[in-house]
């Protein structure tokens, strides 16, 4: 689906969406911005790339940043729900992960994590190995499937 259908689905349904990216840096928002329109379906973009603006702003918790690190699926889940919890949006998308260049033996490059919060839906997360795709191309492989995610989302 394009992100006009999206937005054309999400408005239809009355459904408004907020996104959380730490490594995409705001390309989520910056995707659903693009089309004309779109302030009736997107509510505000969270851009939170250092573990303290995740914690300030989106309200995860320093045991959860400790115990698993920025790229990780229960972060991912806390920044989907902190979106939610500090906006007014019916939905939104969470991304972290290593864009590279570089990553490690146990968060290799091209790792990100993703987390879809609903308000009385629940929340969902996932991971995704995109590979050493190069820092543009993690990037942009990450935006596009935490719109398909928001896609699926809306229906």
């Amino acid at each position: 689906m394009s992100v006009p259908e999206l937005l054309a689905r999400a408005r239809d349904r009355g459904l408004t969406v907020a996104t959380a990216e730490s490594c995409t840096g705001g390309m989520v928002a910056a995707a659903l911005t693009d089309v004309a329109g779109s302030s009736a379906v997107f509510e505000r973009g969270f851009i939170t790339y250092s573990n303290a603006a995740k914690l300030e702003l989106l309200g995860v918790a320093p045991d959860t940043l400790a115990a698993h690190g920025a790229v990780s699926e229960p972060v991912a889940r806390e920044m989907a729900e902190g979106a939610l919890a500090r906006s007014a949006a019916d939905i939104a998308v969470s991304i972290t992960g290593i864009a590279g260049p570089g990553g490690s033996e146990f968060k290799p490059e091209g790792r990100v994590c993703f987390g879809l919060a609903r308000k009385g839906g629940g929340t969902r997360v996932e991971t995704v190995e995109f590979g050493a795709l190069g820092r543009a191309g993690v990037r942009r492989a990450a935006t596009q499937h935490a719109l398909g995610l928001l896609a699926a989302a809306v229906g």
